[in-house]
């Protein structure tokens, strides 16, 4: 990383075409990629085999862990410009610090396990976490929204692959979560009603997309699925975030959240453990926070067994999707492979 590089890491810039704000955090580049379970940071300290490396957690043992990002986007002290600063000069481009939080959180101790495999009581401990610390963080002045996610399976692009998640305070309203609240609003403007949970209502009605549906929680693949595996899970009270959950519909999600990923980890007979990236859409903090609906989506960019989606001209160029499975079989597959 050069010194020009080390000046801009925790800075943000404005994209004059599209609105859309872009981390640029160059001292990312050098971040700890693949270690052998004897080097990982997120290992217990001192646990069997390690190499004696100090661990990002300073414990013998632990159920889940929280910890800060070492190599993080957004940040509380940010080296970047003040907000309000033009690049170069020019209106075009404003810029501004990367103020946010960037977190780890650990699911477990052990290197070789997988989300799957944790259990309802360690699932329990992962959703109170994740809920404590989008309530801290969305408190926080500068934070416009909280994104609670895992990346699972090198195939997706981790860096480490001990189980994990992390939490992302964003600045700004990131744009997926734009588009949305603008679809929300001219919804309600035009119904009256909520658009997360009038899709939620319809697929419902619908039936044919439907995963699983218990007291508290439904598990459906959206009818305009983009990837070759995708599941929707939402609440079916309107909830803006995981921080709104009551007792009991916690405690169902521990079980239901279990199962989905337990039936994804079956989708390709093959296939022992689904690639994947699994994130937890909410409000965001200040405005349009009433059209926002807390929901999880999952989603794999494995088509077949050693064959991936790549997001190639279509998507990637002009965001025009094509999916390659129906989300009807994709639906009647996870239900299959229930147990």
């Amino acid at each position: 990383m050069t010194e020009a590089d080390r000046g801009r890491a925790g800075e943000v810039r404005q994209d004059p075409l599209t609105g859309d704000w872009v981390a640029v955090a160059a001292h990312r580049m050098t971040r700890t990629f693949l270690p052998p379970a004897g080097q990982c940071p997120l290992c217990p300290s001192g646990s069997e085999g390690s190499s004696g490396q100090p661990s990002e957690v300073p414990a013998r043992a632990y159920d889940v862990a929280v910890l800060d990002n070492r190599f993080p986007s957004f940040a509380e002290v940010a080296t970047g410009p003040d907000d309000g600063t033009l690049l170069d000069g020019e209106e075009l481009w404003p810029v501004g610090r990367a103020v946010g939080r960037t977190e780890v959180v650990c699911f477990s101790d052990d290197h070789d396990a997988s989300f799957g495999d944790l259990g309802v009581d360690r699932l329990r401990t992962v959703v109170r976490a994740l809920a404590h610390r989008t309530e801290e963080l969305s408190a926080l002045p500068d934070v416009a929204q909280v994104f609670c996610f895992e990346n699972r399976g090198e195939e997706i692009g981790v860096t480490l692959r001990h189980p994990h998640g992390q939490v992302y305070a964003y600045p700004f309203v990131p744009p997926r979560t734009q588009a949305l609240l603008r679809r929300a609003r001219a919804h309600r403007e035009r119904t009256g009603g909520n658009l997360l949970a009038d899709v939620l209502a319809a697929e419902k009605r619908a039936g044919t997309r439907v995963v699983l549906e218990a007291e508290h929680w439904t598990a459906y693949v959206p009818a305009a699925a983009r990837w070759p595996v995708e599941v929707h899970l939402a609440p079916h009270r309107g909830v803006p975030d995981l921080a709104a959950l009551e007792d009991d519909e916690r405690e169902e999600l521990a079980h239901v959240q279990l199962d989905l990923v337990q039936r994804l980890d079956r989708f390709f007979d093959e296939v022992d453990h689904l690639p994947y990236i699994s994130g937890w859409h909410q409000a965001p903090t200040g405005e349009g926070r009433d059209l926002g609906r807390l929901h999880l989506q999952a989603f794999s960019l494995l088509r077949s067994p050693g064959k991936l989606k790549y997001l190639a001209g279509s998507e990637s160029g002009v965001a025009a999707w094509i999916n390659d499975r129906t989300p009807e079989a994709i639906a009647e597959r996870l239900r299959e492979v229930a147990r």
